[in-house]
C-alpha cells in the first residue's frame, strides 16, 4: 500500500502525501469533488469564488485579449509550472506563445509567463498578497497584478514590477494602485475601465 501510495495520488490517499511531497506527475490525473492546487507538494483545497470575483476575472481577461501584442496569449485558471511541487493556478496568465505546443502542453512553463493576475477573494487573501507573489517573483515573472475589491465593489488593481537587482516585486513607481481606470504599458499598453468590470 505504501509503495502504491507513493506512485500516484488517488481520491483515497491524496491527503497523505509522501514525505517528500507529491509531484506534478503524481497528481496530474487526480480527480476530486472540489477545486484544488498543489502547494509545496501538498494538495490544498481552493476556496469557492463568488460572482464578483468571476466577473472581474472574465472582464480583465477579455480586455487583455483585446489589447494583446505579439507574441503574447492570455488564458484564465491555467496551471503555471514553477517546479515539480508547485504548479499554481493564477486567475489570469499572459504568456509568450512562441514554441508553445497547444496540442501537447499540460502546463504553461513559468519562464513563458509575462504577467500573472490574482483576484483576491476571502479564502485567498494570504496567498494572493504574500505567498504567490513571492513565488512568482522568485521564478522571474516580470509583472504581477493583485486585484482587490474596493469601495462600492469597484476593483482596484495593485501593479507590481520585478526589480532586476533584488528579484523582488516593487510597486509600479508612477501608479502603484489603479483606481477607477487601469492604465499601463506593461507588458503591453492596456486601459481598463474598472467599474465596467462589475456592470451587469
Amino acid at each position: 500500500m505504501i509503495a502504491e501510495r507513493l506512485e500516484k495520488a488517488t481520491p483515497e490517499n491524496w491527503m497523505f502525501p509522501p514525505e517528500e511531497g507529491w509531484t506534478v506527475d503524481q497528481v496530474e490525473d487526480l480527480e476530486l469533488p472540489f477545486d484544488w492546487e498543489l502547494v509545496d507538494g501538498v494538495i490544498a483545497v481552493r476556496g469557492r469564488t463568488v460572482p464578483w470575483h468571476n466577473f472581474v476575472r472574465a472582464g480583465i481577461e477579455r480586455r487583455l485579449a483585446e489589447c494583446l501584442c505579439e507574441p503574447c496569449a492570455v488564458l484564465s485558471e491555467q496551471c503555471v509550472l514553477i517546479d515539480g511541487k508547485n504548479p499554481p493556478v493564477p486567475d489570469i496568465v499572459v504568456f509568450d506563445k512562441r514554441d508553445f505546443d497547444l496540442f501537447q502542453a499540460k502546463y504553461i512553463p513559468v519562464e513563458k509567463a509575462v504577467l500573472l493576475v490574482e483576484v483576491v477573494s476571502t479564502g485567498s487573501r494570504y496567498d494572493d498578497r504574500v505567498r504567490k507573489p513571492e513565488m512568482y517573483a522568485a521564478a522571474g515573472v516580470k509583472n504581477y497584478w493583485r486585484v482587490e475589491r474596493g469601495e462600492n465593489g469597484i476593483p482596484e488593481v495593485h501593479e507590481f514590477w520585478l526589480h532586476s537587482e533584488t528579484g523582488e516585486y516593487i510597486s509600479a513607481p508612477d501608479r502603484p494602485v489603479h483606481l477607477g481606470k487601469l492604465e499601463t504599458d506593461r507588458p503591453f499598453p492596456v486601459t481598463i475601465d474598472l467599474a465596467s468590470l462589475v456592470e451587469l
